[in-house]
């Protein structure tokens, strides 16, 4: 109850009843004193005695309450006033200590507090404008960067709203065209085609990873234009809620340059080995003849040589056209399309020209030029239309590669017709692009078939493919690890070079299974080189290795690595003669590399050299910067540094080889932050972790 009255209600009531108590015990005393002396002639004296004495204690008890009040509650009201003021109404002024002059350093403290606060409050306040004036000045210079970035940029929430977009995008999904120009709080669909954008953020949902990335191709919706996207979600929730699904940012780019610069460059080659090989042949001809006639116009000994030089001649232009042809059939603007996302692509750009065509596709990943394709596919769709019905594409596994279908209902195609359409231009942003380019880009072939009951179809192969499968969960592989890798160098040259002289080799294989000790095999193996502290983009060994065995449906559920896809591809002898001659010279550089290293150590007697290269582990090379107690697999690892792995390419070989060869670039830096400048710093440095692992360098 007393906590409701203020400090000076409450001191005056104390005071009071102080007061009180006094005067009541003053006189219960004088009260006994008068009945014990029993004199009625003292009761006059007693009245005025008590009187007397409760006037003075009334008068000296309210002088004191009188002081206390002036000098302790009033002055502690004024400064917790004045702190009140300070704290919630931004005064400036100081306290003035005088009025709480008697409460000792009470006063003195309040001050103090208070100009903290205020010190406080007025740096607070800089750095808040400071960063806000930062803050302004880096918003606008990535608004000036985003609408100058060479691709589109889309933000979107988890109901697939547009929240933000660039000037690229604008260009790349509306143009001119305002009906098709986004909007804010417009539905991206409203723009692309549905299917492909939907599936890749249901793909990225099941990873439950926020650092996946999902590589797509999609249609615009206004003028059919097949784009390359990038899907990835962000890392929490647009609304902050714990367990609500995420937004996601889409990257949209248009690659039509450089297929045109592409497409240049190849007609002018293929042009120029024409105008060659003609003349050379036919020179090779009339010099033939000329020195097999008798009448000498050409001596014998100048005929045979001229003959063997045009010859020779010849032979030249015939190998390098034919080296040209199999380097051309290697080129890939994209590396890796989903076969769902290219039935709908093709389904959009038939549908743009009034053309219904069903799809069906098997969850394959088709190494392919998307756009060629998809103009390709859609063209032949446009030209089939007319007298025919039921169009439908149809994507699936056929060995190490794919088999693309366009069926249909009613008359057959005939080869005359097709070789004629495929001599036509596609609309894919140059002139020049014909069927029978986009066939020979993809060292593959077209035809028509006649099947039962009046159906028919062109069929195209893809030479390779795999599956598309959920990303598993990170596999633990059966190596016992103690965070110890590296060996004595090999000699003083490597251990005394500087980590960013050497030149690398990072490479990772996939396998049957995880115990080679019982039969398991590797199915892929992939590198790059690391030279001058950079991944050298061009040097890439990256293939299939048939493992003679059994891949169980296990182990193809992580790599998607299927029996059909290397049967026919390279022994271990073969592809570990090529690998060993790629790492020559090189440091080896693998995530977790005892389980790697020991597939190859023990394929060294049929490969018929031994790896005796320097080793580095990035797994050990984790634990000398971020310390043993960190999680290091290969996920952890680039979630820490910021690698995004596509979907697409984890557990794949080169997938996470690439992703190690960028882990090991940044964390060079780490290392050398620490002192560890040479390859021999860092191996004394990886030895003080202990040592669990064999010693893998001998």
């Amino acid at each position: 109850m007393m906590e409701r009255f203020g400090l000076r209600l409450r001191v005056f009531l104390f005071f009071a009843a102080l007061a009180a108590g006094n005067i009541g015990a003053l006189g219960a005393g004088l009260y006994f004193g008068y009945h014990r002396l029993n004199d009625p002639s003292a009761l006059n004296a007693f009245v005025i005695g008590g009187a007397v004495a409760g006037f003075a204690i009334f008068g000296l008890i309210t002088w004191v309450w009188f002081l206390f009040d002036e000098n302790v509650a009033k002055p502690i009201e004024r400064l917790a006033g004045g702190m009140r003021a300070r704290t919630h109404a931004d005064v400036a002024v100081a306290i003035d200590e005088k009025p709480a002059r008697y409460l000792g350093d009470l006063a003195p403290a309040a001050v103090a507090v208070t100009q903290h606060l205020a010190e406080t409050r007025s740096a607070l306040a800089e750095s808040v404008m400071r960063e806000t004036t930062r803050l302004a000045a880096e918003k606008e210079r990535l608004e000036t960067l985003l609408s100058d970035v060479p691709v589109g940029v889309l933000l979107c929430t988890p109901d697939h709203q547009l929240v933000f977009y660039n000037g690229q995008a604008v260009d790349l999904l509306g143009g001119l065209d305002a009906a098709h120009a986004p909007g804010l709080d417009r539905r991206v669909f409203d723009y692309l085609h549905k299917a492909p954008v939907a599936h890749a953020y249901a793909r990225l949902l099941e990873t439950d990873d926020v650092d996946a990335a999902s590589d797509l191709l999609c249609a615009t919706v206004g003028d059919a234009k097949i784009l390359a996207a990038r899907m990835r979600l962000l890392s929490e929730a647009s609304d902050g809620r714990a367990g609500a699904r995420p937004g996601y940012v889409l990257t949209l780019r248009d690659v039509t340059g450089d297929l045109s610069a592409h497409s240049a460059r190849e007609a002018m080659m293929e042009e120029m080995f024409d105008r060659i090989r003609r003349p050379a042949a036919n020179l090779q001809t009339v010099i033939g003849v000329l020195s097999e006639q008798d009448d000498a116009a050409v001596p014998a000994a100048m005929g045979h040589a001229m003959l063997a030089e045009v010859t020779g001649l010849a032979r030249a232009v015939t190998e390098l056209s034919a080296r040209y042809d199999a380097a051309r059939a290697d080129w890939w603007p994209l590396s890796m399309v989903r076969s769902l996302d290219l039935t709908e692509a093709v389904r959009a750009r038939a549908g743009a020209e009034g053309v219904d065509v069903g799809a069906t596709a098997q969850p394959l990943i088709l190494r392919c030029d998307g756009f060629e394709v998809v103009a390709l596919l859609a063209a032949l769709a446009v030209r089939l239309k007319p007298g025919r019905d039921d169009l439908q594409i149809e994507i699936a596994e056929d060995g190490p590669g794919a088999l693309i279908t366009l069926s249909w209902v009613g008359a057959a195609l005939s080869i005359t017709d097709l070789e004629h359409w495929l001599d036509a231009p596609l609309e894919v942003g140059m002139a020049d692009v014909t069927g029978h380019r986009v066939l020979t880009t993809h060292a593959t072939e077209i035809w028509p078939e006649s099947g039962a009951g009046g159906r028919h179809r062109v069929a195209m192969p893809l030479r390779e493919a795999r599956r598309s499968v959920k990303r598993p969960a990170p596999v633990t592989r059966a190596v016992v690890y103690d965070f110890d890798l590296l060996s004595k160098a090999r000699n003083a040259e490597v251990a005394d070079a500087r980590l960013e002289d050497l030149t690398y080799v990072v490479f990772d294989t996939e396998t049957t299974g995880l115990l080679p000790s019982e039969g398991d095999e590797i199915v892929q193996i992939a590198a790059v080189r690391i030279v001058n502290g950079r991944r050298v983009e061009k040097e890439v060994f990256d293939t299939l290795v048939n493992p003679k065995r059994r891949i169980p449906a296990s182990s193809t559920e992580v790599h998607g690595i299927s029996e059909a896809m290397v049967e026919g591809a390279p022994d271990i002898a073969e592809v570990g003669r090529r690998f060993h001659k790629f790492a020559e010279g090189a440091v080896l550089i693998a995530h977790n590399a005892p389980f790697d290293m020991e597939f190859l150590r023990r394929k060294e007697a049929v490969i018929g050299l031994g790896f005796d290269h320097p080793i580095l582990d990035t797994v050990l090379l984790s634990a000398v910067v971020f310390g043993q107690s960190e999680t290091h697999s290969l996920d952890a690892l680039a979630h820490r540094l910021g690698i995004t792995i596509p979907e697409e390419a984890r557990h794949t070989a080169i997938g996470d080889t690439v992703a190690t060869a960028d882990a090991f670039l940044k964390l060079l830096p780490a290392l050398k932050a620490r002192g560890l400048v040479t390859f021999g710093d860092v191996l004394a440095e990886v030895r003080k972790h202990g040592r669990l692992l064999k010693d893998l360098n001998g």
